[in-house]
Order: C-alpha cells, then structure tokens, then sequence
C-alpha cells in the first residue's frame, strides 16, 4: 500500500514540477491578498470629509473645531454660511459629516447650560457613518472636559453634588488596538481554506476531464490509495501556505505571535484535515472544472460570512447562528486568535480542536465514500 500512495505522490509533485505557473499561483497571488488585507482591510477611518457651519463664532467654538482638525481624521472641506449649504454637501456627496454650532454656543456652556452640536451624517455608507459618530463621541468629551478644566469662568458656581464615573479604558492583548493584529490571523485561515478546496476539488476533476482517472483506477491501485495520493501533497501545500503568511505576518507586518507552535501546528492540521474533506466532496458533484469552480464559490463565500472573521456571529439570526457550529473556518479562526495574541494552549482551544476533528472526519469519510460511490 505504502508503495503505491508513494507512487501517486511522486506523480502529483512531478506535475506540479511541470506546471511552471504553479509556484506563482501557489505562492504570489497569497502574498499579494495578505499584503492588500494586511494594507486595506481596517476599522479605522481617517481623513473623513466635513463640512462646519458655525454660527456663534466664538472662541469655544473654534476651540471645539480645533480638536477634531488636531485628531487628523477630520478634513474641513467646507466652511458653510446657511443650512441650505449644509444640505447640499451631504447631497451631493462632497462632505461625509456635517457639524452645525448654534449661536449662543459659548453663553450656554458658560451658564452651565446644554450646549447642543448638531452633527449630520451621510448614512449611505453605514460603516464609516458609525465610525465617525464614534469619533464625535469622543471628541466631544474631550472638548467638555478641557473646558470645564480650563475655560471656566471666575467665579465658579457651585458645583452640582453629582455621582462622578471615570472610563479608564485597558485593552486586552492589543493594547494599541490595532487592526492588523485581528485581521492578519484571520487572513491566514481564510486564504487556507481557499487555497486547500480549490486545489484539492480542481485537481481530482481535471484527472476526470482529461481522462485519465479511469486509466488510474484499471491499474492495482486502490480508491483509499488515491485519494490518499491526491489529498496528502494539498495537506503539505496547505502547511507551507500557512507558514508563509505567518511568516509575513509576524515579520512584515508586525503581529506577534506569543503562543505555542505545537498547538498551532495541531489546529492547521484539523482544520486542513476539514478543508481537505470539503474540497475531496466538491469534486464528487463536479464533472468539469467549471462545475468545480461554480460549486466551489457557492460554498466558500457562505464559509467566510458565517466564519465571524467579518462580521460578528452573535449578530446573525439564531438559525445562521446554529448553522455556524458546521463551518470549520470559525473554530480556526479562534484558534488562531488565541494563540496569536493571547498566548493560550490546549486546555483553553480543546473544545475547538476536538470540534474540527469531528467535522474533518465526518466530512472525509462522507467524501471518500461519496468518491468510491461515484468511481463505482
């Protein structure tokens, strides 16, 4: 047995020899998707475009505007004279924000009174829209506690007994609360789990597409031999893919990695185990390579959005919720995280070990039985 599933070995790296675009595939488009992730895939907006209407003119007001200008997210594109202007910079799409100060801004903060600000929103862009408000939120308590520190007049009224709550802010293992080190890890799953079912799926129907997988089957090899033959080189592929980006991750872009290797070494290898089952199962329903590639970006996609690498599972409906504990993606996805940044082991990543295992088995054994079913 060893010797044949040796056999099929050397024939899948010796076509892989000479296929001369077959590095540059494996190798080059990974590297630019996590450079383009690692670059453009961020929470943080800058430079968001804003238009002032400042009707009081006086110094609180140009110090309130001089703290969101000092933040650097903030670009002041307009000075707008009516309301009518405002309204025509958020139509026509020139400003993503409007701040509107009302006259009699610096009397009522001097009197103690509220100061409203009215700040409008371009809510087409929904993400950035949240973002910038958060922005304002906290620019705004800034600017309420520099004032009442500095710009109170003599003599203070008395002050109001009131229950006084400081927010002291300590992030966990991203102190900087920095984008890339949630995004990094997560690129390393996803672009695995692409790389792995697209080569494994394409790779089984092109042996059928050109004929030759019959010619393989009439000679003494066994189907268990095959498949063997045909997944263990994409498992190997799938591990060098995984040190790659990990290698660009931690040394280019600076994400530190605090955990164990073993223990990321055991989740790569259940999760690929997983992807190795789910690609080996598309090409069972595939006869050509289109077939594949339709099927395999039926599949893939939902993977991601369900995954919790983009958008958080607790805010999916329940049955997409439920549907999420069959998605082997989001099981890695922690692991990774966790070992990546917070440094933990095996008796904190057990559970989502042992659920990639039982998804990776029950997902190839359903596929080999689906191939030798489809041989038969």
């Amino acid at each position: 047995m060893f010797d044949r599933v040796h056999s099929m070995l050397v024939k899948e790296f010796i076509e892989l020899k000479r296929d001369r675009w077959a590095i540059f595939r494996l190798a080059v488009p990974l590297l630019i998707q996590v450079i383009v992730y690692g670059y453009a895939a961020t929470f943080t907006v800058n430079h968001v475009r804003i238009a002032v209407l400042d009707q009081d003119g006086s110094a609180a007001s140009r110090t309130l505007l001089s703290h969101f200008v000092s933040t650097g997210r903030f670009d002041v594109v307009d000075r707008a004279r009516t309301q009518q202007d405002v309204g025509r910079d958020i139509d026509a799409g020139r400003v993503d924000l409007a701040l509107v100060i009302n006259a009699g801004f610096a009397q009522d903060l001097q009197n103690g009174k509220g100061a409203p600000l009215q700040v409008i929103v371009d809510g087409t862009n929904s993400n950035t829209a949240l973002i910038a408000l958060g922005y304002v939120n906290q620019i705004v308590a800034r600017f309420q506690i520099d004032w009442r520190r500095n710009a109170w007049p003599a003599p203070r009224p008395p002050a109001p007994l009131t229950v006084s709550v400081a927010l002291d802010e300590r992030p966990w293992f991203n102190s900087g609360l920095e984008d890339r080190w949630f995004f990094i890890p997560g690129v390393v799953g996803t672009l695995t789990l692409i790389q792995v079912v697209s080569l494994t799926a394409f790779a089984v129907v092109r042996e059928r597409e050109v004929g030759t997988l019959e010619q393989i089957m009439v000679s003494p090899i066994r189907p268990v031999e095959f498949i063997l033959g045909k997944t263990v080189p994409f498992f190997l592929i799938g591990l060098g893919d995984v040190a790659l980006v990990t290698a660009l991750g931690v040394g280019w872009f600076h994400v530190p990695f605090v955990g164990n290797w073993l223990v990321l070494l055991a989740g790569v290898a259940l999760f690929l185990l997983a992807t190795l089952g789910i690609g080996l199962l598309l090409s069972t329903f595939s006869r050509t390579q289109q077939q594949a590639f339709a099927l395999n970006f039926f599949l893939v996609n939902p993977i991601f959005i369900l995954s919790g690498f983009a958008f958080p599972i607790a805010a999916m409906p329940k049955v997409l919720q439920w549907l999420t504990f069959l998605n082997p993606l989001r099981y890695f996805l922690v692991v990774l995280r966790s070992v990546f940044l917070k440094g933990v082991g095996l008796g904190v990543l057990w559970p989502q070990l042992a659920a990639m295992a039982a998804l990776g088995a029950v997902m190839l054994t359903a596929s080999v039985l689906r191939f030798r079913k489809s041989l038969d």
